[in-house]
């Protein structure tokens, strides 16, 4: 390996490193900003179709981000109202956690747990307190959607402009061929972000009305729960229903309630994501199941659970990009299933 190769190996661990530093320092912007931008894809259909029906445009923009915000507000409103339930109503479980320890204890019919003595003195209100302690970065930056919202504002306000501008930057001869590359991956992001949000949001008010309907508590909060874990394949889903089948057994101490909870919203979750996503979506857009893992860890040590969440969008939005850029299209492939 000559002079120059060790120096471009050498400044590529460099860059990577300053890179890693500003994604970890510039938290509290980006995820807003990323945000910001992710919804700005999703409501594109929305402004297309109202320009389409001969609204102006400045009333298109108007009416959009009007919407957007009573929708931003709604679900501000949803996570605290439901962070502050289930801190209120979490100590009430105390003596329900005591009469399941012996239950478990005691048995049903051949089957029976040691359950350790100390979880019978569990104390719920440290547990909560210990939860909310480490969700905490999510409802802050659910709580900072007033800087989403800004962020969103002028994404929309400025859609279209740089496309006009690159002519201008790169010259007549190749601005054909970039438009049409900003293009493919425009509509290609905007066809991901869209569907998983849609069938996100299926998932999360299946479950909603799921445990609603058995009279499972905080039914909100575990379909609010659904939605954000949707956006995370295979575990994502996984974890959402562990948290409400084992929170349905807590609550009702029976092994019915959360086996048909646990069929229904599971059920309807692998029709959503195993038949009818795939078949709207397409396969062009898989992810490797190691680099699914791989980017949960980096994007979750980087900025917790936020960054779990944004995780796979924006891996998934990384191989379109490279799927669209001939240099990087061998990266694209490797990340493939």
């Amino acid at each position: 390996m000559n002079d120059e190769s060790y120096f471009k190996t050498a400044l590529a661990v460099v860059l990577v490193f300053v890179a890693g530093i500003v994604l970890k320092l510039a938290q509290p912007i980006l995820i807003p900003f990323i945000l910001a931008v992710f919804l700005s894809y999703i409501i594109d259909p929305a402004l297309t179709f109202l320009t389409r029906c001969r609204c102006p445009s400045s009333w298109a923009v108007v009416i959009v981000l009007v919407l957007m915000f009573v929708f931003l507000c709604l679900a501000g409103i949803l996570v605290y109202t439901s962070g502050k339930a289930f801190v209120t109503e979490l100590p009430k479980y105390q003596d329900r956690l005591t009469d399941l320890t012996r239950i478990l204890a005691k048995g049903v019919g051949p089957f029976k747990i040691d359950v350790p003595a100390a979880l019978g003195s569990l104390d719920i209100g440290k547990i909560g307190s210990f939860i909310l302690k480490n969700i905490g970065p999510l409802f802050d930056v659910l709580g900072k959607l007033l800087l989403v919202f800004l962020f969103l504002v002028f994404i929309v306000a400025g859609r279209g402009r740089a496309e006009a501008k690159i002519p201008k930057a790169i010259g007549d001869g190749h601005a054909g061929r970039v438009h049409g590359i900003i293009g493919r991956i425009n509509v290609q992001i905007r066809k991901y972000l869209v569907i998983k949000t849609a069938m996100s949001l299926v998932n999360g008010l299946t479950v909603w009305i799921v445990l609603k309907a058995f009279g499972i508590d905080f039914a909100a909060l575990f379909g609010l729960l659904a939605f954000l874990l949707n956006f995370v394949p295979t575990f994502g889903s996984l974890i959402a229903a562990v948290l409400r089948v084992g929170f349905a057994f807590f609550q009702t101490g029976t092994f019915l309630t959360p086996f048909l909870i646990l069929i229904i919203t599971s059920g309807s979750d692998m029709i959503m994501g195993n038949l009818v996503e795939p078949r709207i979506m397409g396969k062009g857009l898989g992810l490797s199941p190691l680099l699914v893992f791989f980017s949960l860890l980096f994007w979750g040590w980087l900025w917790g659970i936020p960054g779990m969440i944004l995780s796979v969008p924006l891996t998934a939005v990384i191989r379109i990009v490279c799927q669209n850029v001939p240099a990087l299209r061998p990266v694209a492939v490797l990340m493939g299933p």
